[in-house]
């Protein structure tokens, strides 16, 4: 085991803040309107000073733990990231990763060493896995070169990645016809682009913001749900067909940043959800600011 701490300053990588976010109100007055605890059998009110956490071992049978009692068990924060192993980045399984971060080199003494190591791991194209407490917390974390400086990603516990044995199994082998593998090859070769990811657009959110202007103007908006679009996705041999018959008719735009042309035909997969299987694993840690030093 490599004991090699890393000091540095880390800064998530991505924000959780969203454009809209929408509070209770009391749809009478328009006030808003604020939770409160309340005891599930006598249906009293909890106050602070009452409230407290619980394990339940049983149902409805819970193990108190006092705040302290956490708090003891908590790891120190070393204030470093201590780098255990370097393996090959094709090895990492995308399954583990979890929330990135930036790493900058914390001063000027140890610029030289920062840049040495990730340049190494830039030339063998590996990463490095070490140990850092975030949130009092021990977390795994890959770091791996990223423009001047590294990025760090913190790793998924394997109890926390469901076995994909578990959705595959029930796919049936379905033997592909050449004729209609050569279809999908065309369609993703007229297809291809760059990877460009401004041209991501949420498109519900946007509507949600017109909506919002039109209400605050004073302009009544519609109430009725949108029709959905027909979605027959059955013989997915004639989808490719006339995909292909429609580009053929449509001139080709450049390639790069290329837009879907408007009226041209998707290739859509149904998505349908099973019981037991829909439900997905715990939402990753969001830091609550936009530095967050190790530990």
């Amino acid at each position: 085991m490599l004991h090699r701490p890393v000091e540095p300053a880390l800064y998530t990588g991505t924000s959780a803040t969203e454009r809209v976010s929408f509070r209770q109100i009391n749809k009478k007055t328009g006030h808003r309107l604020r939770q409160e605890l309340v005891d599930e059998v006598t249906r009293e009110p909890v106050e602070g000073e009452a409230k407290g956490r619980g394990y339940e071992y049983a149902k409805n049978a819970y193990i108190p733990v006092d705040d302290d009692e956490l708090d003891a068990l908590a790891i120190e924060s070393k204030h470093t990231i201590e780098i255990d192993s370097f393996v090959p980045r094709e090895q990492i399984d995308e399954r583990y990763l979890d929330n990135p971060y930036y790493i900058t080199p914390d001063g000027q003494v140890g610029q030289d060493a920062f840049a040495v190591i990730r340049e190494a791991m830039r030339g063998k194209d590996m990463v490095a896995l070490g140990r850092v407490v975030l949130a009092k917390r021990e977390r795994v974390i890959m770091l791996q070169p990223w423009d001047k400086g590294l990025m760090a990603t913190t790793l998924r516990y394997p109890y926390e990645i469901r076995d994909a044995k578990e959705y595959f199994d029930d796919i049936p082998d379905v033997k592909v016809e050449p004729d209609m593998l050569k279809l999908a090859e065309h369609i993703l070769q007229n297809k291809a682009t760059d990877f460009d990811p401004s041209q991501f657009a949420d498109h519900y959110e946007e509507a949600v913001v017109e909506m919002l202007e039109k209400k605050q103007a004073g302009i009544t908006v519609s109430r009725e749900r949108a029709t959905p679009r027909p979605q027959n996705v059955a013989n997915l041999m004639e989808a490719l067909r006339r995909s292909i018959a429609q580009e053929k008719a449509t001139p080709t735009p450049p390639k790069k940043g290329r837009k879907r042309i408007e009226g041209q035909g998707e290739i859509l997969f149904p998505i349908s959800g099973k019981k037991g299987k829909q439900a997905t694993a715990n939402p990753p840690e969001r830091a609550s600011a936009r530095q967050e030093n190790a530990g």
